[in-house]
C-alpha cells in the first residue's frame, strides 16, 4: 500500500504545527512540510532543527516557497540547508530557479515538480527536460492535478512518467480549478489519476494538496488512495470508494 499523507499547507495554511496536530491518530505515514510563502520558511526550518518536526512520519519532504518575494533565491536556498543534513527532500517549482548554482548542493534531495497553466514553464515533458538535465541527480514530483489541467487525456503525464519514472520521488494529488486553487478530488481527476496509476510504483508516497476542513481528512485520504490504487484492469470509475456525493 502506498504511503499517503498531506501537505501541511492544505490543512492549515501557514500553520504547520496545527496541520500536524490534525493528523494525530490518523493513518497517515507521509507528510509534506510546506512553506508556500517565503516568510514562513525561517520558522519551519527552525522547528525542523530544534524539534525534528514531522519526524514521526515514515516519509517527509519540504515544499519550497512557490515565489520569492521577501527573500532572495540565495537566502531561500541557504535557509533550506538543514534539509541536507537531515536527508529531507525539497520540492521546488522549476520557474523559481534562476541561479542553478544555488541548488546543486541538494543533489538527489532536490525534487522538481511539473506546473499548471499559470506558470511559464515546467508544464510539459519538453519544458521539464532541461531542468532535470541540468540537475542530473534531481528527482521528480508528479502533480496529478497540474498534469490533468494541462492535458485532460493525461498523455503528457504518461510521457513524464515514462521519461522520469526512475526518478519519481512523490505524487501530489488534488483538484485544480481554473484559478489554480487546490480543491477536493472530483470523479474526473480521480479517473485521470487511475489511468496512470499503473506507471507509479507502489512505494511512491502520495501527498494530498486538497484544501479541506478537518472533518473531510479521512474521506480525502480514501479518495486519493482509491484513485491511485493499481488494479489489474482499469475501470470507468475508481472502485472501493463511494463517489456518490461527488457524482
Amino acid at each position: 500500500m502506498r504511503p499517503i499523507g498531506f501537505s501541511t499547507g492544505a490543512l492549515a495554511r501557514g500553520d504547520f504545527h496545527r496541520s500536524l496536530s490534525l493528523l494525530d491518530g490518523r493513518p497517515s505515514d507521509a507528510i509534506e512540510l510546506s512553506a508556500l510563502r517565503d516568510h514562513e520558511l525561517a520558522s519551519l526550518m527552525a522547528a525542523l532543527k530544534a524539534e525534528n518536526v514531522g519526524g514521526r512520519f515514515a516519509y517527509r519532504s519540504v515544499h519550497v516557497p512557490s515565489k520569492f518575494k521577501t527573500l532572495s533565491e540565495g537566502e531561500v536556498s541557504s535557509l533550506l540547508r538543514p534539509c541536507i543534513d537531515l536527508g529531507i527532500p525539497i520540492i521546488l517549482h522549476p520557474d523559481a530557479i534562476t541561479e542553478t548554482s544555488r541548488w546543486r548542493d541538494f543533489g538527489s534531495l532536490l525534487c522538481i515538480e511539473n506546473m499548471d497553466k499559470r506558470k511559464r514553464t515546467g508544464r510539459t515533458l519538453a519544458e521539464l527536460e532541461p531542468f532535470l538535465a541540468t540537475f542530473s541527480d534531481a528527482r521528480f514530483c508528479l502533480d496529478v492535478g497540474h498534469a490533468h489541467q494541462i492535458d485532460s487525456t493525461m498523455s503528457e503525464a504518461r510521457l513524464m512518467l515514462r521519461r522520469f519514472g526512475d526518478r519519481l520521488l512523490q505524487i501530489h494529488i488534488s483538484e485544480i480549478d481554473a484559478q489554480g486553487h487546490h480543491n477536493p478530488l472530483s470523479i474526473a481527476t480521480a479517473i485521470a489519476a487511475q489511468s496512470i496509476a499503473g506507471l507509479i510504483p507502489e512505494n511512491v508516497p502520495i501527498i494530498i494538496e486538497s484544501i479541506i476542513p478537518p472533518d473531510r481528512i479521512d474521506r480525502e485520504v480514501e479518495a486519493a488512495r482509491s484513485a491511485l490504487r493499481i488494479r489489474p484492469k482499469a475501470t470507468a470509475k475508481p472502485e472501493y470508494f463511494d463517489w456518490g456525493e461527488l457524482a
